[in-house]
């Protein structure tokens, strides 16, 4: 067929020269978001997935209505989607989390840790509690100057019977997230232990508080920076991984 002089329009999913979809649209981006807190993105040479992790880690129990929560039910699948997506290249985590569920926020960890992908995680305002091995899980982490993480020990909420096979299991419980965060952060043990032991810095609570500079001093989060340095560490390494 003859040429009008014209460009034909791409169709839906038509891919361009560079490899990128241009056919998001920003409605269908915005149904992403609502669907899976998650969005797709492509600047023409890389295709990063950015996940959110955002308000309580639900676990067993459904949280109240009003209550803003990650369900674990929904995120491990999603990381199982993307370890084996043959689009997705990279995997942005943003964390603005207040903790929650032990068990459930350490599959999470485990799940990110264990990927093949290029990961980077960006703590935004705070990554508390069993958000600190979420944060630490990615190969490279991030933390915004003003966020601030809680360090604190395992707690129970309910019935607790009085034995020692209760402090056993409390002991245990926080000695394999002791052991993440020293596995995968560059924090000694003896520092974190002190951290999440200190009596006088949470008013009604064991524990700390460190901001963005401290968590990085203390090596617990790679490097302070926002949106654009976490991007562009998770472009570099895509293209490095392409290289090989």
């Amino acid at each position: 067929m003859a040429s009008n002089g014209k460009e034909t329009p791409k169709r839906k999913g038509q891919e361009d020269k560079k490899g990128g979809d241009t056919s998001k649209t920003g409605e269908e981006c915005w149904e992403g978001i609502v669907d899976s807190g998650g969005v797709r993105t492509s600047d023409g040479h890389t295709c990063i997935h950015c996940l959110s992790i955002i308000g309580q880690i639900e676990g067993h129990f459904v949280l109240p209505d009003n209550q803003k929560s990650t369900k674990y039910e929904h995120m491990i699948p999603q990381l199982v989607s993307l370890e084996e997506s043959e689009e997705v290249e990279g995997v942005l985590i943003i964390l603005h989390t207040m903790g929650g569920d032990v068990e459930a926020g350490l599959a999470m960890a485990e799940m990110i840790a264990s990927m093949s992908k290029p990961t980077v995680s960006l703590v935004l305002g705070g990554g508390h509690s069993i958000g600190v091995p979420l944060a630490v899980a990615a190969r490279r982490s991030f933390i915004v100057p003003s966020a601030t993480m809680t360090i604190h020990p395992v707690r129970i909420s309910g019935t607790v019977l009085g034995v020692p096979q209760t402090f056993r299991y409390f002991t245990d419980m926080q000695q394999r997230i002791v052991r993440f965060i020293v596995d995968h952060s560059n924090i000694s043990e003896e520092k974190l232990t002190e951290l999440l032991l200190r009596p006088d810095e949470l008013a009604t609570d064991v524990g700390s508080i460190v901001e963005g500079d401290e968590a990085v001093r203390i090596g617990l989060i790679d490097e302070v920076g926002g949106l654009d340095a976490a991007l562009g560490a998770l472009r570099g390494m895509i293209q490095s991984e392409n290289k090989k």
